[in-house]
Formats: structure tokens, sequence, C-alpha cells
């Protein structure tokens, strides 16, 4: 259990502000603390049938999920798949990191949903993402996105909502599931890129490896409660990645968020070095969809970091991460009275994976995204 909520912890961070929210990661936790056993966590063997498992929606519209509907998400999932398309997964891999969705696979083997027994130790982004297009995983030519199966939470059978997607592009199926998914409700379980014997178990060096095995060490880092320059320098060595703080020790003093057509949270972070944002000599705008995307300072014209570099929280009075949903920034900041609740946030930069940079595709997906909410000019790629 310590390992699990590690994996949480790391994984509140370096998920960008996306990837589920924390508060409901720890809840989860909380509702499975009872466990004792153990899961295997490995490189993927190229021998056994995997499929990327999540949860797929609005973290804020899905308030408070619970480990039963989690659990009957990924289940129903799986169920149909085993189905209606002949394929059962015995291994499973995160399809990027946060809270949430690094603990599906995990919660899939422990609980041992479906065939699933096993977690392969990487995913598809090192980082959350806002769509599908925006992985490793789509950009290989080998791997199929399909069939996809969504599946809806009822926990009898004769109540569920289950569609199962056929088409040629992972851009398609992030359409089409994100439809099916606005029709179910808030949130849906969903299972695609299959990797079996019928396409040579295509997953093999399609993914980013090792990030579940790093995350759960800065996880466990966090108990010692470390200042942000120390939790900057722990990111860097174990990803190798370069790592940065962008600010340090600051308030959150403004929020603007609402849940779009496409299911994802769209908003504005505002950030101040006082919690009084009229005393502030410091200030700084994070945009998002899920994911944080856009960091602007107000000392320079041009972005401080943009996707699909990361822009990690971290806080050093929590000791903690945090995600986006609602839940997790009502501990920094108080919706009621429209304040910080006077709890320091810091933000960290982190490089993009190289794995992630040089996969077709995903630089012109981020760059369609970025267009969306009024950023036009050039990636730092």
């Amino acid at each position: 259990m310590s390992d699990f909520q590690d994996v949480a912890a790391g994984a509140a961070i370096l998920g960008s502000g996306g990837g589920g929210g924390y508060q409901d990661a720890q809840l989860i936790l909380k509702q499975f603390s009872g466990w004792g056993g153990t899961v295997t966590v490995k490189d993927y063997d190229g021998a056994s049938p995997c499929s990327v498992i999540a949860m797929m929606g609005s973290p804020d519209a899905a308030g408070d999920m619970t480990l039963t509907e989690l659990s009957s998400s990924i289940g129903n999932t799986l169920a149909v798949q085993k189905a209606t398309c002949g394929f059962s997964p015995t291994c499973s891999i995160p399809i990027e990191i946060g809270p949430i969705n690094l603990l599906v696979p995990l919660l899939a083997a422990a609980l041992q949903l479906g065939d699933v027994r096993w977690v392969v130790d990487g995913d598809g982004a090192g980082r959350a993402v806002p769509e599908l297009p925006q992985t490793t995983y789509a950009g290989a030519a080998t791997l199929p996105p399909t069939p996809c199966v969504v599946a809806d939470n009822a926990t009898q059978a004769s109540q569920m909502q289950s569609g199962v997607v056929n088409t040629p592009t992972t851009a398609q199926v992030e359409t089409l599931a994100g439809a099916v998914v606005k029709a179910f409700g808030a949130f849906a379980g969903i299972s695609m890129w299959p990797s079996s014997r019928a396409n040579g178990f295509a997953l093999s060096g399609q993914y980013i490896p090792n990030t579940l095995g790093q995350i759960r060490v800065l996880g466990n880092f966090l108990r010692t409660r470390p200042e942000t320059a120390a939790v900057v320098r722990q990111i860097s060595v174990l990803t190798g990645r370069t790592t940065e703080a962008v600010a340090t020790n600051h308030y959150i003093t403004q929020v603007t968020q609402a849940t779009s057509d496409a299911s994802l949270d769209a908003g504005i972070i505002r950030l101040d070095n006082d919690p009084d944002p009229s005393k502030s000599t410091s200030r700084f705008y994070i945009y998002n969809l899920n994911e944080n995307l856009i960091a602007y300072s107000t000392s320079q014209a041009a972005p401080l970091i943009l996707a699909p570099d990361s822009i990690c929280y971290y806080s050093e009075d929590q000791a903690a991460g945090f995600s986006n949903a609602t839940s997790d920034l009502s501990v920094y900041y108080d919706f009621s009275s429209g304040r910080s609740s006077g709890k320091k946030v810091s933000v960290i930069k982190i490089a993009a994976h190289p794995r992630l940079v040089a996969t077709p595709g995903v630089l012109d997906s981020f760059a369609g995204l970025l267009r969306s909410i009024g950023y036009a000019s050039a990636l730092p790629y």
C-alpha cells in the first residue's frame, strides 16, 4: 500500500496538472487500504497480451470518484473487450502519468479485473496529456488504436452502457470515444492499443520505459517534506530531463475553470508572490485543458513554459503535488471567498521526454491544442 501511495504522490507532481485528481486518488487508496497483496511491475516481455487502460473524462465532472466506480468502469471495459473483441490482456500499461491513471493498471492487477495480473513499467507520455494523440502509442504505425472499448461504472451487467470503436486513427478514436463518454455522463473506463500475437505484440518499444518506477521513488522522497529546490534536483536525477523551478512559494489567487463540450476542464490559474494580489510583485498565469499547457509571467511577453514541456505543481506546505481538479485546487484556493487559502505553491518546468517529442504527430497535436486556447506561435521543439 505504501508503494501505491508513493505512486499517487509522485504522479501528482509529474502529471502537469492532469491525469486525475490527487484528492480522488487518496480517497480511492483509503478505500483500498485493507489490501495486503503485491503487483509485479516490469518491462514489457513482448509475449503477453497487453492493453492500455485508463479512465477518460473530466475530473471535475467526475466529482469524488470512488474505488467501486473506478473498478466497475475498468472491469466492465475489460469484460466487453473480451466478449466482443476476442482479446483479453494479461498485463496493462498506463496511458500517461497522473494520480488516477497510474493507479488504474495497478488496481486492475491488484483486484484481478478481467485477466490483468501485472503492469508494464512505463507510460505513453512521461506526463499527463489532454488527448490520446499526444502519446507515443499514437505515433506507432504498427500499434493499432482499435478496437477501443469504453464502458461506464454500472455495477449490474444489465444496466451497463458500453461502446466499441473501430476507426483507423487515434484522433478519430479521441472524437468518437469522447462523445461516448459524454453520453454516459462524467467518466468511463477505456481500453485500447491492444498488443497481441495478432499484431506481433506491437507495444514493444512503443512506450517511455521506467516511468512508474521513477515516480514511486519520487513519491517516497516527498515523505521527507523537501523544499522545492530539492524536489527539482530529485526529478532531474530520476528522469534525466532538464528541470527547474520557475516560481517558488507563490499563492493561487484566482481560478477560472469550466468543463468543455469535449469533457475537458478548461481554465486559467493565477499565482502571485503574496496572498493579497494587490501586494504582489511577481505574477504568473497558467492555461490548462485538464493538463497545464502554457505558463506566462507578467514580467515578459513570451511564455515561460509551453507544452509538451511539463508545467508541474508542488506545495512545500503540503509536501505534495496536485492537479487542476477543483477538489485539489480547493486546498490552495478558497472558492467561496475567491482568495488564496494561504498555502504556498511552486511551479516546476520539466523538459518533455525526447521520445515523446520525436513521436510523429505529437507536436502537431499539441500545437492544435495551443491554438485552441489562443497561442499560435512556435513550439519549443
